[in-house]
């Protein structure tokens, strides 16, 4: 009876142990991504200036094709673009047959939601802040639970057009459209 008991707990620490080791920590390009240059992305919403073209100057959001939609030239291809590739596209568009020189500056007027799940108070979408860190962000969304580990949180995030999802110190930095699961601790 007792040699059952012994294999019995002995599988059942080998399962504790095999469930521990589903996640690995972030890889290397997951973190490089938090010091690349923004990239857009959908729900992202640009103040678009035009240099003395009052009719063009505007706030435009990214729809979810990865598109703005801009006066005399239609749709903007903007989806993984830097603030100012998507300048010069903006101002390539604009100079084929409608303005001269065009001068377009565009800044974000409001970035795509993160997400906060698992062990919070208040689980759910929330604005993006730049420079927001995982604590920042479980801070946003009521605390941790009394259940939550607190140590090291499971992002999920778009890198280079692919999906990744890397356990972090609550100290990293988030990007906008982030995805933040808080584990249960196991003790």
């Amino acid at each position: 009876m007792a040699k059952r008991l012994f294999l019995a707990l002995a599988a059942l620490l080998c399962l504790c142990v095999a469930g521990c080791s589903t996640y690995r920590p972030a890889p290397k390009v997951f973190n490089e991504a938090t010091i690349q240059p923004y990239r857009l992305d959908s729900g992202d919403r640009l103040r678009v200036t035009v240099f003395e073209q009052a009719s063009l100057t505007n706030t435009y959001t990214v729809d979810q094709a990865g598109y703005i939609a801009f006066p005399l030239v239609g749709q903007v291809a903007a989806r993984g673009l830097t603030l100012p590739q998507l300048e010069n596209a903006l101002a390539q568009k604009l100079r084929q047959g409608y303005l001269r020189n065009p001068d377009v500056s565009i800044e974000v007027d409001r970035y795509r939601s993160i997400f906060v799940m698992g062990e919070v108070g208040q689980p759910g979408q929330y604005s993006y802040v730049p420079g927001m860190t995982v604590l920042n962000a479980v801070a946003v969304a009521g605390g941790f639970t009394s259940r939550a580990n607190q140590r090291d949180v499971d992002v999920t995030r778009k890198v280079n057009g692919t999906i990744a999802t890397g356990r972090v110190p609550v100290t990293d930095p988030i990007l906008a459209g982030d995805t933040l699961y808080v584990r249960e601790r196991l003790f």
